[in-house]
């Protein structure tokens, strides 16, 4: 391992693939915070690019769009509302609020902080366990993949005020019917369609999350009319004062595992994790605590913040051990590499190390870039908030 770690430190230091990190994190930035786009319009946008590049640098590049995109997904989460990347939906509950109450700029950085905590811890997490994680992934089974989704969707209720509940299961049963639209991927035949070519894959799960969120939040910017807040207030509130650091440390070092393991999950993604570190954050609090969730609380932000970033991490076990992609952007990743000539699996960190130990090695890096990149434009892209809503 601990040649491994080198090789990859030697790969990832060459001044061309610091470039491709450097270029991965900031396209993705910008793609993730643009509504309606995401990891996987990023990265079939950067593929392209990457043909003329060799397969180590490429992935760099690949792999730096991709946890750049979930990384500034939560920016139009936080400032408008509108999840820019389906893992940043539950990013928007408290970070929304937070905005809205006068603290876009603390909100901004909370996100960031937490992010690079989280995509850091399971860069290390990755390094010491990705062949032993190989195993347990391949020991999930049908009735494992079953029991998990019906723990994700009972913690829908987790997001229930109280006398709420059974509006919220409603909510989820009209989901799985939604999500019955489409193409039965056991039969492969067409269910409630009604002959129409744009239902055949299905309704996308971002279209929903842009007609929830963004769609209604415009709604309502033209029915209240209020005032943009002053651009004074948008100026500094990067730092975070040493109660709300004491506050937001457990939920990052709780959420960076348990978004961590929820990746390595083929088919899992960054979504679940999110969904789920937010529950698990709201449920352990007192019940007196509970009702802040939802109204600006700074750890219902920390929390999904911390888990998409280190579920992102955590895909990349599947992919790079198995050859099995753990959701829709490292399907296209698995393309990018197989379009490589590059077959992922268990030879690939012994036939091909520096490919496997490159990709790892940057998403470390990678962290550090966004982190750099993004704090000290907060101030700036804190500014949408004072355009004129109409």
């Amino acid at each position: 391992m601990i040649e491994g770690i080198l090789l990859g430190l030697a790969t990832v230091t060459t001044l061309e693939n610091l470039a491709m990190v450097v270029l991965g994190c900031a396209a993705g930035t910008i793609i993730g915070m643009l509504p309606g786009l995401g990891p996987i319009s990023a990265i079939a946008l950067m593929i392209p690019i990457t043909y003329g590049f060799d397969p180590a640098a490429g992935m760099i590049l690949l792999a730096g769009v991709y946890y750049g995109a979930i990384f500034g997904g939560s920016t139009s989460s936080i400032l408008i509302n509108a999840p820019g990347v389906a893992g940043t939906v539950a990013s928007a509950f408290d970070g929304y609020p937070m905005a809205s109450g006068g603290q876009p700029g603390k909100a901004l950085a909370t996100a960031a902080y937490a992010s690079f905590a989280g995509g850091t811890i399971a860069a290390l997490i990755l390094i010491v366990a990705a062949p032993y994680l190989a195993e347990v992934s391949l020991g999930f089974q049908s009735v494992d993949y079953f029991a998990l989704m019906v723990l994700g969707l009972a913690l829908v209720t987790a997001f229930a005020s109280r006398g709420q509940h059974l509006k919220a299961l409603m909510m989820t049963c009209l989901g799985l019917m939604l999500a019955t639209v489409g193409t039965d991927l056991t039969a492969g035949v067409e269910r409630f369609t009604f002959g129409r070519m744009d239902l055949v894959d299905g309704i996308s799960f971002l279209l929903l999350a842009m007609a929830t969120f963004a769609l209604s939040e415009a709604i309502l910017m033209t029915i209240r009319r209020t005032a943009p807040p002053p651009a004074n207030m948008l100026a500094g509130q990067l730092k975070l004062s040493m109660p709300e650091l004491r506050a937001v440390i457990p939920p990052i070092s709780r959420s960076s595992v348990l978004g961590f393991f929820v990746g390595v999950l083929p088919g899992a993604g960054a979504t679940i994790a999110s969904f789920l570190a937010y529950g698990v954050e709201r449920n352990l609090k007192p019940a007196d605590e509970k009702p802040d969730f939802g109204k600006g609380n700074i750890k219902g932000l920390a929390a999904p913040e911390t888990a998409n970033n280190a579920a992102c991490t955590g895909s990349f076990v599947p992919l790079l051990t198995l050859g099995i992609p753990g959701s829709g952007t490292t399907a296209v990743l698995l393309g990018a590499l197989i379009a490589y000539g590059i077959q992922p699996g268990p030879r690939l960190y012994v036939d091909q190390p520096e490919i496997f130990w490159s990709v790892i090695v940057s998403m470390y890096f990678g962290n550090i870039v966004l982190l750099v990149l993004n704090l000290p434009l907060i101030p700036w892209i804190a500014r949408l908030l004072t355009v004129p809503r109409e």
